[in-house]
């Protein structure tokens, strides 16, 4: 009889009510909603600028063509394992990874005071980063820019840290606020946290002058406050790889301790690999070693080692002389194709006569353009025009192409000379 009560109890238990029936729903990611209502709309005109992704003139993925060399090299290398790579990943990516932004004769580098290690595309290194800091860093405020990237903040707030912002975006020149942002960091208390974005600020598409960030520095060091830098789009603003990297290179030559996370998934198409890097560029060489043995304890229980496919793309890119050229011809023109798409939508914007001044078109720089549409503007370009972006306006410019254009005009004009 006892038996029978016990199998009794399990069944009720089973078919009761769940343990986790006081878990609430959380919202949708914004980016991944409007990804899933682009999906869901049957429109033959539909046009997804929401999230960050290259797409070609015909609206398709984009996978480089060096990208597809390299991967039917690996797949013919049959010396090639699926072998475990170490905690923090494979050597000669990180290696070249930190070459690539801090420049092959960095006197850090040559001092071994970087330490880079292989990390889950950009996230994940600042996620990385941002344990590690949580762990190991006396100040747990963390200075981010009003906006930044809608991700950043969770980041650091996982890893138990507290957020601040500095001004950043002016809405009414579309430009850098830029006494603001200096006025912000200059109130910070010392040892305070900043995240930076080395070029390409997303959302805003606004980035420093070389004299700012310069200025920028100076403040930065005099403080004692500590730059984490987001390198996301190296070489998506200018096509020059050494050029987009001047900011974080400033703060690394005056012999200064800094974070970067690096990530490959703009910049050589590698979105779905996830493959990425963190580099903490410290005083010494003795540190820089001490550093990584504690980098491998945030990343073991997290995910213990970092996938080899990405990583193993990215290496063969970057030693290769050939390769690496050819990557960089490609790169230089998928920029200079949205560089040439800002000029089309804001001469067609211009043609149009739609109200206001769209010249910020121009004058912001790399993947996003921060349009200055509102909220209600976007759902309206939804609604009317199968147009998919972000609440905030942010227009994703890689995704567009000259057929798209004069529709996007179409619909910014409509959204504002109706929606006020």
């Amino acid at each position: 009889m006892e038996s029978l009560s016990t199998k009794e109890k399990t069944s009720k238990d089973c078919n009761g009510d769940s343990v986790f029936e006081n878990v609430v729903r959380a919202p949708d990611v914004p980016v991944y909603a409007v990804m899933v209502a682009y999906s869901k709309d049957p429109s033959p005109v539909k046009l997804n600028l929401g999230i960050g992704v290259y797409r070609t003139e015909d609206g398709k993925p984009h996978v480089l063509n060096v990208v597809r060399r390299v991967e039917k090299l690996l797949l013919d290398d049959v010396s090639a394992t699926k072998e475990y790579l170490p905690i923090t990943g494979m050597a000669e990516f990180n290696k070249l990874s930190a070459q690539l932004v801090f420049g092959a004769d960095s006197p850090a580098i040559k001092e071994n005071r970087v330490t880079t290690v292989q990390c889950l595309a950009g996230c994940g290194s600042l996620r990385t980063g941002a344990d590690f800091l949580a762990k190991h860093y006396h100040q747990h405020t963390v200075y981010l820019s009003q906006p930044t990237y809608g991700n950043h903040p969770n980041f650091f707030l996982a890893a138990g840290l507290t957020l601040k912002t500095y001004r950043y975006y002016d809405p009414i020149t579309r430009g850098l606020d830029f006494q603001g942002m200096l006025d912000d960091l200059g109130s910070a208390p010392s040892g305070a946290i900043v995240l930076f974005q080395v070029c390409s600020h997303n959302p805003t598409g606004v980035d420093p002058t070389l004299h700012q960030w310069e200025q920028i520095r100076q403040l930065v060091r005099s403080k004692g406050l500590l730059p984490f830098f987001d390198n996301a789009y190296q070489g998506i603003v200018s096509g020059s790889l050494d050029m987009d990297a001047q900011s974080v290179r400033m703060f690394v030559t005056d012999g200064g301790e800094c974070l970067v996370a690096h990530s490959y998934s703009k910049i050589m198409g590698l979105y779905g690999e996830r493959v990425g890097a963190l580099s903490i560029v410290c005083k010494t060489a003795d540190v820089a070693s001490r550093v990584e043995s504690q980098l491998k304890l945030v990343i073991r229980p997290m995910y213990s080692n970092p996938p080899i496919h990405g990583a193993a793309i990215v290496t063969a890119i970057l030693k290769d002389r050939e390769m690496f050229d050819e990557w960089t011809v490609e790169l230089k023109a998928m920029i200079n194709r949205i560089i040439h798409l800002r000029q089309q939508l804001l001469d067609a914007l211009r043609d149009r006569g739609t109200p206001g001044d769209w010249s910020h078109i121009t004058k912001q720089v790399g993947m996003y353009t921060f349009s200055g549409l509102n909220a209600e503007q976007v759902a309206f370009m939804a609604e009317e025009y199968h147009i998919y972006m972000s609440s905030d306006g942010r227009i994703n410019m890689a995704g567009l192409s000259a057929k798209t254009v004069p529709y996007l005009a179409d619909a910014i004009h409509s959204a504002v000379t109706r929606i006020v």
